[in-house]
């Protein structure tokens, strides 16, 4: 797989979250999604490979929006061969109330982790 791996910038989104919840959030919460040196079995992992379904992304990301007290909702999602320590995914999430926007946030993570990532670990 070709490798399309872009710089995500935390802080461009979290300016944007806040421009488009016009002063209305309570919350923005990012989430920052990294490869890291192990599975979650404690093997050794040296890069993993990441495919994303961008159609599916999108969906779920409508469908985040209209979540209660929820004003503004982003995701970027690296896609390709990824080493220890990149970035594989940023999800904000800008709402009213901590409870919304943690189980908006919450909700959409998972379904991007089951329905729109898949990811092969390589080992030294």
């Amino acid at each position: 797989m070709a490798n399309v791996q872009k710089t995500l910038d935390m802080e461009a989104m979290r300016r944007r979250l806040k421009a488009a919840s016009a002063g209305r959030a309570g919350m923005i919460l990012i989430h920052n999604g990294v490869v890291r040196n192990s599975s979650r079995s404690g093997e050794a992992v040296s890069t993993i490979d990441v495919s994303v379904n961008r159609t599916r992304l999108e969906e779920i990301l409508t469908n985040a929006r209209q979540h209660p007290g929820i004003l503004a909702v982003e995701a970027e999602v690296n896609e390709g061969v990824l080493e220890v320590g990149d970035d594989v995914m940023l999800l904000g999430v800008a709402g009213d109330i901590r409870d919304n926007v943690l189980a908006c946030l919450t909700d959409t993570l998972n379904r991007i982790k089951k329905e729109v990532t898949s990811k092969k670990e390589y080992r030294p």
